[in-house]
């Protein structure tokens, strides 16, 4: 990796932090040749502080730091981005994020689709929905309709009709993400146990 720092004048080039596991961003801080080469040394991430002007190691007073998992360099090799797994908050106010997000785990439309089933597992007022109807008839009624959905993607998989098989797919999955609400868990508990697996 051949970084550039000369492209600047004061020999300084952005670093982009992301989380190693969420992909979230979680700050932008700058780097020299030294804080490039004191992170690789230490696995701490390390910035050069433009307010202190010195290397500053991110979490050296509070102990939130940032420890290293990888370093990329963009196509012009100008700017970095930098994996790592973030020991407590990253912003110096306590948030997760310098933006002031949390730090959480998302998966795409399926976190949006685990959000709409929530909201009308508990929407009081919106009670005649098909997926508030499922909640009330129990798991039992819920487990099956996974199991009809699971038969259903398996004789579609032994065909040739794609959009009949996507089409019973989506309905399995959906049925599973409103089987895993009622017993309390989510896509997040599923994929740590498969990582879990990994190990």
């Amino acid at each position: 990796m051949k970084i550039d720092f000369t492209k600047s004048p004061d020999g300084l080039i952005p670093a982009i932090i992301q989380d190693a596991n969420t992909k979230n961003v979680l700050m932008l801080g700058y780097m020299d040749q030294e804080a490039f080469d004191t992170t690789q040394k230490t696995q701490k991430v390390t910035f050069f502080s433009r307010s202190k002007q010195r290397l500053w190691t991110k979490g050296e007073e509070s102990g939130n730091f940032l420890e290293l998992v990888d370093i990329k360099s963009d196509c012009d090799n100008d700017t970095l981005l930098v994996s790592v797994n973030p020991v407590g908050p990253t912003c110096h106010k306590g948030t997760d994020t310098c933006w002031a997000e949390e730090n959480t785990q998302t998966y795409g439309f399926l976190s949006t689709l685990e959000q709409i089933i929530t909201s009308r597992k508990n929407d009081q007022e919106n009670q005649d929905s098909y997926v508030a109807s499922l909640f009330r008839k129990g798991i039992n009624k819920i487990a099956q309709k996974v199991g009809e959905e699971a038969v259903e993607t398996v004789i579609e998989a032994k065909d040739n009709d794609e959009e009949l098989f996507l089409n019973e797919s989506a309905d399995l999955l959906f049925h599973y993400l409103i089987l895993l609400q009622a017993k309390g868990y989510t896509l997040e508990d599923i994929v740590h146990t498969l990582q879990k697996r990994h190990k």
